[in-house]
């Protein structure tokens, strides 16, 4: 339950991220030598990275799982020779 709440978090955070380098990107369009969209943006990545091993981190241990209803499916038979 913890993963699944930093996982939020994370998304949340990914989010908020994006929106302020658009606030930032609207508002300093006339200075040029502003970088805090870059900054902002480059957050975003990391937080996106940190999003995504931590899913990687989640199904690798077992503790998420898909609830697709494909993922229940019966498999064919294989007919290897």
């Amino acid at each position: 339950m913890l993963l699944k709440a930093l996982i939020v978090v994370l998304f949340i955070a990914v989010v908020f991220s994006l929106t302020s380098a658009l606030i930032f990107l609207l508002k300093d369009m006339n200075v040029p030598d502003s970088k805090r969209a870059l900054y902002a943006l480059g957050i975003r990545i990391a937080l996106a990275f940190a999003l995504m091993a931590t899913i990687a981190y989640g199904i690798q241990s077992g503790e998420l799982k898909s609830k697709a209803p494909w993922d229940n499916l019966p498999r064919a038979p294989s007919t290897a020779n």
